[in-house]
């Protein structure tokens, strides 16, 4: 049996990833290296070489190759490289005389990958709008910014994965594809085999073409049931949290709401904690503990990317998350909230009511004017909360809490869940799911305890992260309204 390729090949020849040698530059020692990338700029001397920049995507920073004219492929290779083409580049790691700390001084340089028609290349220019660049999502991970986005997404994720670890959640998988709509909302996209162009129906006789809908039998469906793409798997995992004690979903959602808006995703992601044997009080702690443990770890790992969004992006960004991490979280309840909105002189425009819900604009005042930090809201008013949230002793209140930080606003919402049965069959009956969710009661059944969690939208906070505004510039393809990409 053959050993793998790189088992058996020299060490010099293995390809250097470019942040190892920006990083921790190696001594000048003659030794050949191979750098492997896409060429972001070419310019050419009047001395008869070209410095060539060279990005990896492994880090933020390009490392600049000097090709001079005693290569055998200088004219026929090096004069005829365009921005986005790919490269092999053999050469030797020097000290700079430029603003860098090393440069290369290249031996060989092989195309591996021309650009076909370099006119017609969408991302030739330096700058380009967002917008434009949503148009060609595939290559837009060649800028600066998404590129930088996408290692803030990485580092962002394995920081959440780690943290839950350490603190011994589980990992749970829930499913994508249920039949039941955990928020209440009915924005949910359908799941289903069936033909629409002949759709079974429970008695055709009888049904005029407005009822057909209604009368479709979904018995002869793949599931025998409607079914749904997900919008939270928090319900699913309830059931794990009430045998494990503390598990963890983070995973894709679906929500089918027509909200062309910088806010709105069609597809996203959520990480959902769920603890047993907690009360509100332990899952306010455990936001602000989670929250502050992922962003200090980001700043750790994505130093050279989050000062690139300070200074191209948001110049209070550093700052902010730098005050996140260092500053105690204040609480208020709903009503204090309320009070505090309607003293202020500020000119909102949705009213501020008790019994309303808060809006962006409420919500970024109190953190922003009021708290000047991260604060978490809680005991809001049962009417305008899910169904699952335990009821307070008052009767008007339910135990959920909304952790909002400066600069966006709500990025955390929680709840301590309805443990009691009796409370529980209330509030099913009243959202008539009685008996889509008969498991769910068997929860309160079998060995019911206090528990609770909360959702975060992975790509709400990554737009915290980065600085950015829209939200589909921090996920890799976005969906929305009238947009499936491709």
């Amino acid at each position: 049996m053959t050993d793998d390729a790189t088992h058996t090949t020299a060490v010099g020849s293995i390809p250097r990833r470019i942040k190892d040698l920006l990083s921790k530059p190696i001594e000048p020692d003659n030794n050949s290296i191979i750098v492997q990338g896409w060429l972001r700029t070419r310019r050419d001397s009047k001395g008869g070489f070209s410095f060539l920049q060279i990005n990896d995507g492994s880090c933020l920073e390009n490392l600049q190759v000097i090709a001079d004219n005693s290569l055998e492929e200088y004219e026929a290779t090096v004069l005829k490289l365009s921005a986005g083409c790919s490269v092999s580049i053999t050469g030797i790691i020097k000290k700079s005389e430029g603003k860098q700390a090393i440069e290369m001084q290249a031996n060989s340089v092989q195309l591996v990958g021309e650009i076909d028609d370099p006119s017609a290349y969408p991302i030739s220019k330096k700058r380009h709008s967002f917008e434009f660049l949503r148009e060609v999502a595939h290559l837009r991970p060649r800028t600066n910014t998404f590129g930088a986005v996408t290692r803030v997404r990485h580092h962002c994720a394995q920081a959440i994965h780690r943290y839950l670890d350490e603190n011994h959640y589980y990992w749970v998988n829930t499913p994508i594809i249920t039949a039941s709509d955990c928020e209440g909302a009915g924005e949910l996209f359908k799941v289903s085999t069936l033909d629409f162009c002949n759709l079974p129906l429970t008695n055709p006789d009888k049904q005029s073409e407005a009822d057909t809908q209604k009368a479709v039998d979904f018995s002869q469906d793949f599931f025998s049931k409607q079914t749904y793409l997900t919008v939270s798997g928090q319900l699913n995992v309830e059931a794990f949290c009430l045998a494990l004690s503390r598990v963890y979903t983070f995973g894709p959602t679906f929500r089918a709401e027509n909200s062309n808006t910088s806010r709105h995703l069609a597809e996203f992601w959520m990480v959902e904690p769920e603890l047993a044997f907690a009360t509100l009080d332990d899952i306010c702690k455990l936001s602000e503990s989670f929250l502050k443990s992922v962003v200090h770890s980001v700043l750790d790992h994505c130093e050279d990317d989050i000062a690139f969004f300070n200074q191209r992006i948001d110049k209070h960004l550093l700052a902010r998350l730098t005050n996140l991490v260092d500053q105690p979280f204040e609480q208020i309840t709903y009503s204090e909230a309320i009070e505090l909105l309607k003293d202020s002189s500020e000119k909102f425009e949705y009213p501020v009511k008790w019994g309303l819900d808060l809006q962006s604009e409420h919500e970024r005042y109190i953190s922003e004017k009021h708290v000047k930090g991260p604060v978490i809201v809680r005991d809001y008013p049962s009417d305008i909360k899910a169904f699952y949230m335990r009821q307070n002793d008052d009767g008007r209140t339910c135990a959920a809490m909304d952790l909002l930080a400066p600069g966006i606003g709500e990025i955390i919402g929680g709840s301590q869940r309805e443990e009691r049965l009796t409370q529980l069959d209330e509030k099913l009956t009243a959202h008539g799911l009685s008996e889509d969710l008969y498991w769910y009661r068997d929860l309160r059944r079998y060995g019911t305890v206090p528990h609770g969690g909360f959702g975060l939208g992975f790509e709400r906070l990554l737009n915290y992260l980065t600085g950015l505004d829209n939200i589909r510039d921090v996920i890799p393809f976005p969906r929305a309204p009238g947009n499936a990409g491709f």
